[in-house]
C-alpha cells in the first residue's frame, strides 16, 4: 500500500519537530546543570565576651605569677610579648582560665565551645527566625579541641537538627580553617541544590595554654583569645533578597611540601614534656611566600587588565634585564580589586606585614587591628569580627568588594572574595554594636622585640 506523499512530508516534518525538541531539552538540561551555583552569605554572628571576662595585660601577667607555673624569665617574656601585641583590655578569656590555678581539663574545654557557639547559633536563628530543620549542611572548624561526640553533634542535640542533615567537623587546619570550611560547603552546595548550610569557626582557647618556659609556644598565651562565629549560607535563588553578599572566588594555597613553611607552626612537646603550638622565627617569611603564591593564582580572577599588564611587564623586565641592580617587580594595586580588606588578626607584626606587601595604607587595616584590639587574635573567626566592625561603621556598601585572608599551620593562606549585594543597615546589632562609636582607637606604636 502506498504511502501518499503529503503523509510522508509530514511524517518527516513531526520527526524533525521531535528530534529538535528533544535536543533543544538537552540544551536546556545542560545549560541549567553547568550555570555555576551562585553561594549567598545570609548573615553571620559573632560572640562577644561579657566584660566580666577581659583581661588586661597587667591582670594576665599577675594571673601568671599568682598561679606559680612559669619561670620568672618566661613571665618577663609573655609580659614583653603581650604588651607589643597591639591587644587591648576588652579581649576575653573563658571562665577557667581565671581560675587559680587555671583548668584546662575536658569538661572546661566543652563549656568553652557550648558558650561560644550556642550563644552565635542562638543569636543568628533568631534573628532570621531560622527553624534548625531546615538546615540541610552543617560543618564546624576548631583546630585543637577535638571532642567525642564531635562539635556538630553537640550543635544537633543543642538546636534539635533533622537526622539527615549532612554534618562535618574539621580539625587541626589551624586559622585559616575557617576559610576552608566555606570552600567546603561551597562545594558541597554545588551538588545539594536548593540547601542551607551553618558554617561554625572557633578555637578553643581553654586546653591550648602552655605551661612551659619556651618562648615560640609562650607567643600563643600571649596572643589567643576567646571568640568564634555562625555564618549562614545559601543557593536558593529566593534567598537573595535577604542575603547581604554573594560569594564571588576562594582560593586556598598550601605550602605543606615545604617543610619550613610545615614547621612553621608546629604543635609539640617541648623538653620538659609540656605540649604547647610553636610559632618559628620564620613565620612572617613563610606568610609572605604563602601570600605571594596565593595572590599569583587570585589576580587573574580579580586584577583589572591593566594592573595584570603592568606586573607582567615588570616581571618580563626583571628577567631580561643586564643591569647589575634590577628593578622590583611591580606589586600590583589590589584596592583597584577590593573596597575592603579583612587580614586575619594573628598578630601585630603579621598586619603590619600584609599591609607592607600589599602597600595598603592604615585606613586599610583599621578592621584587623581594631578586632586584634578588642577582641584578641581569635583565629579563624578574626576576619568575620573584621567585617563585623566594617558593617558596624557603616563603610560597606552595595557592589563593594570584600577580600577576606587568612594565615594558618600547614602552611596555608586561603582568600575569600564576597561582594555585598544589599543595603546593609549600620545600626543592626552586632558584636560591635555596644561601642563602636569608640572605634578605632590610636594603638601606641612599639619597637621590634
Amino acid at each position: 500500500m502506498e504511502i501518499p506523499l503529503q503523509d510522508s512530508y509530514y511524517s518527516f516534518l513531526l520527526a524533525d519537530f521531535h528530534l529538535l525538541a528533544a535536543t533543544a531539552l538537552l540544551l536546556i538540561v545542560y545549560f541549567f546543570s553547568c550555570r555555576p551555583t551562585c553561594i549567598y552569605l545570609i548573615d553571620f554572628s559573632c560572640y562577644r565576651p561579657p566584660d566580666d571576662l577581659r583581661v588586661s595585660t597587667s591582670n594576665f601577667i599577675e594571673h601568671f605569677e599568682i598561679c606559680g607555673l612559669h619561670e620568672r624569665s618566661a613571665i618577663d617574656f609573655s609580659n614583653k610579648v603581650a604588651e607589643r601585641s597591639g591587644i587591648g583590655c576588652e579581649a576575653g578569656f573563658p571562665l577557667s582560665l581565671h581560675q587559680i590555678p587555671p583548668d584546662n581539663s575536658l569538661n572546661p574545654s566543652r563549656e568553652e565551645t557550648e558558650t561560644i557557639l550556642f550563644t552565635a547559633v542562638k543569636d543568628l536563628f533568631s534573628k532570621h527566625n531560622i527553624n534548625p530543620k531546615n538546615i540541610d549542611i552543617l560543618v564546624s572548624n576548631c583546630s585543637i579541641f577535638c571532642p567525642t561526640p564531635s562539635i556538630t553533634a553537640r550543635i544537633i542535640n543543642k538546636f534539635g537538627f533533622r537526622s539527615n542533615v549532612k554534618s562535618i567537623s574539621l580539625s587541626g587546619m589551624g586559622c585559616s580553617a575557617g576559610l576552608v570550611a566555606i570552600s567546603l560547603v561551597k562545594d558541597l552546595l554545588k551538588v545539594h541544590r536548593n540547601s542551607l548550610a551553618l558554617v561554625l569557626s572557633m578555637e578553643a582557647v581553654t586546653p591550648n595554654g602552655y605551661k612551659g618556659k619556651m618562648k615560640s609556644m609562650l607567643l600563643a598565651n600571649a596572643l589567643f583569645r576567646m571568640g568564634g562565629v555562625a555564618i549562614l549560607l545559601s543557593n536558593k535563588k529566593s534567598d537573595k533578597r535577604r542575603a547581604k553578599y554573594k560569594l564571588q572566588h576562594l582560593l586556598r594555597t598550601h605550602m605543606g611540601s615545604d617543610d619550613q613553611s610545615y614547621q612553621s607552626v608546629f604543635q609539640e612537646n617541648d623538653e620538659s614534656g609540656y605540649v604547647g603550638v610553636s610559632l618559628s622565627r620564620e613565620l612572617l617569611h613563610v606568610a609572605g611566600n604563602a601570600l605571594k603564591t596565593n595572590l599569583t593564582e587570585l589576580g587573574p580572577y580579580v586584577l583589572p587588565y591593566s594592573e595584570q599588564i603592568h606586573y607582567g611587564l615588570s616581571v618580563i623586565h626583571r628577567k631580561f634585564s643586564t643591569s647589575a641592580r634590577k628593578k622590583e617587580i611591580y606589586v600590583p594595586n589590589f584596592k583597584k580589586a577590593f573596597d575592603h580588606f579583612c587580614i586575619h588578626a594573628g598578630g601585630r607584626a603579621v598586619i603590619d606585614a600584609i599591609e607592607q606587601k600589599l602597600r595598603l595604607t592604615k585606613e586599610d587595616g583599621e578592621a584587623s587591628r581594631m578586632t586584634l584590639y578588642r577582641f584578641g587574635n581569635t583565629s579563624s573567626s578574626s576576619v568575620w569580627y573584621e567585617l563585623s566592625y566594617l558593617e558596624a561603621k557603616g563603610r560597606v556598601k552595595r557592589g563593594n568588594r570584600v577580600w577576606q585572608i587568612g594565615f594558618g599551620s600547614g602552611f596555608k593562606c586561603n582568600s575569600a572574595i564576597w561582594e555585598c549585594v544589599s543595603d546593609l543597615n549600620p545600626k543592626i546589632r552586632n558584636a560591635w554594636s555596644d561601642r563602636i562609636h569608640k572605634y578605632p582607637v590610636d594603638i601606641p606604636d612599639v619597637a621590634d622585640h
